[in-house]
């Protein structure tokens, strides 16, 4: 394995980050111990979860994710070994409105509340890294790409989120801060206001980033590297697609796309034609198609960590192994030379 600092800080984290988003829908809690306990064993010590999952999310599930990776801290007394990340809700519609009677903002409050219910489920009394799972105010994120203004002072200020995080990292509840699904914008606003109050800084950014969503590239990525604010890449594999296992229309029973349609994202036409693309070059050099896009997520500069998501063992062992894929040069000219022809097809 391989590891990185988290931000500026002095915590080592694995490249390789274990997504947790299934465990509670389509993985039964023995399962989710299992790939909990073989990704350690293989040097993976950071695990990303969220209040919201598991997903897709709906009030029967709401902090199930949580409660089973509690559950095994528990059982193992791995804590120690973990670096343990975890998420709050940001507002939305009716799809988490069963999250605090829908009150999902990022006020102290609100904040106060939603982290001491994850602390309880995770059986912790610390997360290493407390990440805002989507902006509190309109902007373009979740696949959409154009900003139209919209309720721009609608939204708890920075300085006032930042103040209670920074009370709740005093308090010993939380080491670090996060965010996600951020824009330019958003990232270097909340450090331009930490800055200015001598506030907690963000030392990551869990963004989509794959060979079929590059736009992270566009802005973000130099945010990133200068202001030690790594990429946390996730959906590397864009749902799956990336392993060819959707080409030509294909839904293997029990996939997730299989499951649950209405996730498009990653399979559009446009989508489809690329990840063709893909899996040509990539069985073309002798390489498995899911380790070829994960090794390519792997190397960038301004990545801190890429967050494998597994529903079975053989995918988890596969993932974690792409570790030790390295592109030659005219597998990524190959790459580029796509991305080329068909630039982010799934932002």
């Amino acid at each position: 394995m391989q590891y990185r600092k988290l931000g500026n800080t002095d915590i080592d984290v694995s490249v390789i980050c274990l997504g947790t988003m299934t465990w509670g829908e389509q993985n039964t809690q023995a399962e989710a111990f299992e790939q909990m306990d073989i990704a350690l064993a293989n040097g993976v010590n950071f695990f990303d979860t969220a209040e919201l999952y598991s997903i897709p999310p709906k009030a029967e599930t709401y902090g199930r994710t949580e409660e089973i990776i509690g559950n095994w801290l528990h059982r193992t007394g791995n804590r120690h070994k973990v670096v343990l990340a975890s998420k709050i809700a940001g507002p939305g519609e009716d799809w988490v409105d069963h999250i605090r009677n829908g009150q999902t903002c990022f006020n102290r409050q609100q904040l106060q509340v939603a982290l001491d219910a994850s602390l309880e489920r995770l059986q912790t009394d610390c997360i290493d890294l407390y990440q805002l799972h989507w902006p509190e105010r309109d902007t373009n994120f979740f696949g959409k790409l154009g900003f139209t203004p919209g309720r721009q002072d609608d939204f708890t200020p920075v300085a006032e989120t930042l103040q209670a995080l920074d009370d709740f990292v005093k308090a010993g509840k939380i080491r670090h801060l996060g965010l996600s699904n951020e824009t330019p914008w958003g990232i270097m606003r909340f450090i331009q206001v930490s800055e200015q109050l001598g506030l907690p800084r963000v030392v990551t950014v869990q963004n989509p980033y794959s060979l079929l969503n590059r736009s992270y590239e566009v802005g973000a990525a130099e945010v990133s590297w200068r202001e030690h604010c790594g990429l946390l890449a996730y959906s590397p594999l864009g749902f799956g697609m990336l392993s060819g296992k959707y080409l030509d229309g294909a839904r293997p029973a029990g996939a997730r796309l299989s499951l649950f349609p209405d996730y498009t994202r990653y399979s559009s036409p446009a989508a489809e034609r690329a990840t063709a693309e893909y899996i040509r070059l990539a069985r073309h050099h002798g390489l498995e198609p899911s380790q070829m896009a994960l090794a390519f997520v792997n190397s960038r500069a301004f990545l801190t960590s890429t967050i494998i998501g597994a529903t079975t063992l053989e995918q988890l062992r596969s993932n974690i192994s792409s570790i030790e894929v390295e592109l030659s040069g005219e597998v990524l000219e190959g790459i580029e030379a796509i991305h080329t022809a068909h630039p982010n097809p799934s932002p």
